[in-house]
């Protein structure tokens, strides 16, 4: 369908080719704001199973329907979901093996690859993985280096199997500049199998071992599906004649070209989401003042996202999740369901609908085409005499009045449940249906102010397509001797503009949306910057031929042949998420006799906790998570007791990792904590009955639980520490504020997990020990597990911190509570309150992430991080508040000083002196030894201080420290002092308010 145009080569076609249909749209962007919104021509046809048919289809209808000749079109721009479908849809026919070789020494065992991938995922897709040596210290040192005859060995085994695609991940891969063991390792396998797909995990993703890990074997395993799909993309535009770049879009609604998306599909697996919402966007541009839900309904699928105010879909948080998976880069905060216009209906005592699809098949298998499948678009068009596909008299029958009445429930009902999944406040917003599909959606809905069906909404993938961004990235190694990091950003964000310019983005439109600054420890006084750049296209630019978007590719096979999926079995079963359906408010744990038995349930909110109390260090506890985990499905047994009900004489050991939390996402446990207990006992005769944690926060939380599990030291976790939160040091614990006896923490053992053991029989003082231990730490890659010598049961009832691994459960379940109720904008206060209520904390600041300095001292990590002001949340759901309504409540910056955890959190003041814009220290909103945690806005979870990142929206949060620290001798340890901030004085945030004893509330005695 469409309209004659004029001459000149102004035109961009956008293609989106779906798993159900292929949309194709001719826009002329100069006239977008016209009521026609510049929409030359539009189509929309199944998809064929060789995409290039489709797309040839689509361009020369629309060329025909419009009088539009090649000479007009200046670029052709394609989105797809053909990758991601095929993960989510665990298609066999597009899916490959993929053999995971890591370069890790004795790291990671306990978390082997895919160990937190549903069971289905994870056997479909991993043939085959090996722990081998290799891997780098957060400092540059070796953990060990590549054995080239172990790899060669390794790939012998991969080739037997006929696994033709093998992920290479090392230990601190993306800071490797020196050994680059990943590229080395790459080149034998490349060798040894000949014909294979190798990905190098630092091409895909950041720190974050497990995460990036992740994305790489998806994106491993999808890359001869896409080699073949982009070709057969690019196959009908030369052969139409068509002189203009070719481009895809990927996941942030920006361009790539062919040949790299190719190499990193996974940078395309969201792109459909994000150009549906961008082209409703477009469609609406003139209505929207608000932020908008969009409902996209295709012929598979419905796909739910936010549409803020600006015209971005939000962004998921610091993690995202793909079909049951964890990785660690930003995609657009998009929930499925399996609903489409080609849904099956079954219409038997429970009328159901979907998940499955006939798919691109519609055509030949609904009832209204002559098949003999009862699909959604059948039902529809039972239900609604205006509703006009296909022929009406082949479905007349297929159901009667009280079924049409079930499907339009069911359907009404699937709509509104995921709409309400993905709102975080329960105000009514605007909810906009888009997509082929969106015909079998009823035009009220419970949630939505008012519910928009825009014209062209069918083809809203094709228009975002059409309109998509240009972007550049500068990914460079720079030194800091002579310039700030500041200085050197704005040089490298500048030089990314003048990219992303010279890649065809229009000048006034480019703006910095993504920096990243990562500290290379090991060579003085260097950092690697990552900036991107965005903007949307040049509309007045004639020179796209010429740019260098697409490279020649040496692939000259561009066949597609046609594929069907590939059935699975329906017998796998996905790993069970116990959290998800649970009955919060009835939950009960089993606490019987006073011993707490732990549980999946327990153990993922006492994780959330955890994270939450480590005031941004301790490390992520998630790896440990994923290892308890797996203990308590091996039939580990986790008991907790009170600190109240330890005896006097009872010997309380303690175990914990010290180190930076850099290196606790990166370089996973290997047998370093066990081994240190058992080196301790060689030296210690008392023998230990109860185990305690050192500190709650962070991964450190779980180590007592972990140390004390029924297979390693069969001991009861005391519910306490001796923190009450994360600390960087050793001495700035509990027992050595109240300085009983001293020292303390001697004799005690230390291991890196890679052969080298520190013992420390006996010391002068507790701060000699942390002073020792220090000092072999930054020689042990910044991350070692230790044991210290028990003390008494009365030692303990007065030095611990008591209940923190009730805490944690509490802050968990708070979490959990909130996410499932769909109130996460009031997440924070929801945590609050359960840390004692307004009293005991506060919410300090609200905002976005605007910059993160970091650099490695001895050990530690320290930093800063920017926020600027915003309220996160409200704002972007609700709708404008009137003009005369009162100032945002955050306005301005805040900073946050950080060595490992974070320090403070200050207000910064600006000024101009002589020209100049001067910052200085302002309020001090909150101070050690009080609780300073970041969490994130979007779900509430903890953002530690190694996953600050630009653009993260986030809440800081107060809460007042225990007054096992607020002491004259507490403060002098922990407060601001002890960080070198003497210029600081320490104010309570409000009173402390012990927290509540999961044993006292729910024992059961027998």
């Amino acid at each position: 369908m469409g309209s004659t145009v004029q001459s000149g080569k102004t035109l961009r076609i956008g293609v989106d080719v779906g798993g159900t249909n292929t949309d194709g749209v001719v826009l002329d962007p100069s006239r977008a704001l016209v009521p026609d919104k510049g929409i030359i021509a539009w189509h929309k046809a199944p998809t064929t199973t060789n995409p290039s048919l489709g797309i040839n289809d689509a361009i020369t209808t629309m060329f025909r329907t419009a009088g539009i000749s090649p000479e007009q079109v200046a670029s052709v721009t394609i989105g797809t979901t053909h990758f991601v479908n095929a993960v989510v849809e665990r298609d066999a026919a597009r899916l490959s093996k993929v053999a995971v070789l890591r370069l890790c020494g004795p790291f990671s065992k306990h978390a082997p690859p895919c160990v937190d991938w549903p069971d289905d995922m994870r056997e479909l897709i991993l043939g085959y993985h090996a722990l081998l040596k290799g891997g780098l210290e957060v400092d540059g040192y070796l953990i060990s280096d590549i054995d080239e005859s172990e790899i060669k060995e390794q790939c012998a085994i991969i080739r037997e199997k006929g696994i033709k695609s093998v992920v290479v991940n090392g230990v601190f891969s993306p800071i490797d500049t020196v050994e680059h063991q990943e590229e080395r390792a790459a080149a034998i396998v490349r060798a040894e199998i000949p014909g294979c797909d190798v990905v190098c995990s630092k091409e895909v993703a950041n720190l974050g071992f497990l995460e990036r890990e992740n994305a790489a074997i998806l994106n491993a395993s999808i890359l001869a599906f896409a080699r073949k799909t982009i070709r057969s993309f690019q196959e009908p535009i030369k052969r139409l004649g068509l002189h203009c770049p070719v481009f895809i879009t990927q996941n942030d609604g920006t361009i790539l070209s062919g040949d790299m998306a190719a190499r990193l599909p996974i940078r395309t697996f969201s792109s459909g989401p994000t150009n549906s919402m961008r082209g409703a966007a477009f469609l609406v541009q003139s209505e929207l003042d608000e932020a908008i839900m969009v409902v996209d309904i295709g012929g598979t699928t419905t796909d739910v996202g936010l549409l803020l105010a600006n015209g971005f879909p939000r962004q998921q948080a610091a993690y995202s999740d793909l079909a049951g998976v964890r990785m660690n880069f930003s995609c657009p905060d998009v929930k499925s369901i399996g609903l489409g216009g080609g849904s099956i209906v079954r219409d038997g005592e429970k009328l159901t609908v979907g998940p499955d699809s006939v798919g691109y098949k519609i055509t030949e298998d609904a009832l209204v085409f002559g098949g003999k499948v009862l699909t959604t678009t059948d039902c529809t068009v039972l239900a609604d005499n205006a509703v006009e596909i296909g022929n009406r008299e082949l479905v007349q029958g297929a159901l009667n009045e009280e079924g049409i009445a079930k499907f339009k429930d069911v359907v009404k009902h699937k709509i509104e449940k995921i709409i309400d999944t993905m709102k975080t406040s329960p105000e009514d917003l605007p909810v906009l249906l888009v997509g082929g599909g969106a015909v079998i959606a009823p035009d009220e809905l419970k949630g939505a102010s008012k519910v928009l069906k825009p014209k062209w909404s069918g083809v809203a993938n094709a228009i975002g397509a059409a309109i998509a961004r240009v972007s550049a990235v500068v990914d460079t190694v720079k030194s800091t001797e002579s310039r700030s990091t500041q200085q050197i950003l704005e040089e490298i964000c500048e030089d990314a503009i003048e990219r992303a310019v010279a890649n065809g983005a229009s000048r006034s439109t480019v703006k910095v949306v993504e920096i990243d600054t990562l500290p290379l420890p090991y060579i003085a006084n260097k950092s690697r910057f990552t900036v991107r750049a965005a903007g949307d296209l040049d509309y007045s630019r004639t020179d796209f031929a010429t740019l260098h978007f697409e490279g020649a590719s040496a692939e000259t096979d561009v066949q597609m042949d046609e594929y069907e999926k590939a059935a699975k079995s329906s017998e796998k079963k996905t790993k069970p998420e116990p959290k998800e359906d649970i009955d919060i408010d009835n939950y009960r744990p089993i606490v019987k006799n006073r011993v707490w038995y732990i549980n999946e349930t327990d153990l993922s909110w006492i994780t959330i906790g955890c994270y939450i109390l480590g005031t941004g260090g301790g490390g992520s506890p998630y790896a440990l998570m994923i290892r308890l985990r797996q203990m308590l499905r091996r039939g580990d047994v986790v008991r907790v007791v009170s600190p109240d009900d330890l005896q006097d004489g009872a010997a309380v050991a303690t175990g914990g990792h010290a180190g930076s939390p850099t290196v606790g996402i990166e370089k996973l446990a290997g047998d370093e904590m066990t081994e240190s207990q058992v080196e301790l006992y060689k030296v210690c005769s008392d023998q230990p009955t109860h185990i305690i944690t050192v500190e709650i926060g962070g991964g450190n939380g779980l180590q007592s639980m972990i140390i004390g599990a029924s297979t390693n030291m069969d001991l009861p976790a005391v519910d306490g520490d001796w923190m009450g939160r994360a600390y960087p040091t050793k001495w700035q614990t509990t027992p050595v504020v109240f300085n009983e006896r001293s020292p303390i923490w001697s004799p005690v053992a230390m291991t890196d997990g890679n052969g080298n053991v520190v013992v420390v029989p006996r010391s002068t003082s507790d701060l000699q020990v942390e002073r020792i231990l220090r000092a072999a730490l930054s020689q042990m890659g910044s991350g070692v597990g230790f044991a210290d010598p028990p003390v008494t049961g009365s030692e303990c009832r007065r030095w611990a911190v008591e209940h923190t691994i009730s805490q944690s459960w509490r802050i968990g379940r708070a979490v959990a509570k909130a996410r499932k109720s769909n109130r996460v904008d009031n997440v924070a206060e929801t945590i609050l309150a359960e840390c004692g209520g307004p009293e005991a904390g506060k919410v300090l600041w609200k905002g976005k992430i605007v910059g993160v300095e970091r650099t490695l001292r001895m050990g530690h990590v320290y930093g800063e991080c920017i926020i600027e002001g915003a309220d996160v949340i409200d704002d972007e759901l609700t709708s404008k508040p009137p003009a005369d309504a009162a100032q945002p409540q955050f306005q301005g910056r805040i900073k946050i000083p950080f060595k490992n955890e974070n320090i403070a959190a200050i207000r910064i003041k600006r000024s101009v002196v002589d020209g100049e814009v001067v910052e200085e220290e302002g309020e001090v909103l909150g101070l050690v030894p009080d609780l300073i945690s970041v969490i994130d806005a979007q779900n509430g979870e903890a953002i530690g201080t190694p996953e600050y990142r630009y653009g993260l929206l986030v809440i800081v949060l107060g809460i007042t420290a225990s007054e096992r620290w607020t002491s004259e001798r507490g403060i002098k340890i922990g407060g601001p002092e002890a960080f070198g901030m003497d210029h600081l004085t320490y104010k309570p945030l409000g009173k402390f308010v012990k927290p509540t004893s999961v044993i006292d509330e729910f024992d059961v005695s027998v």
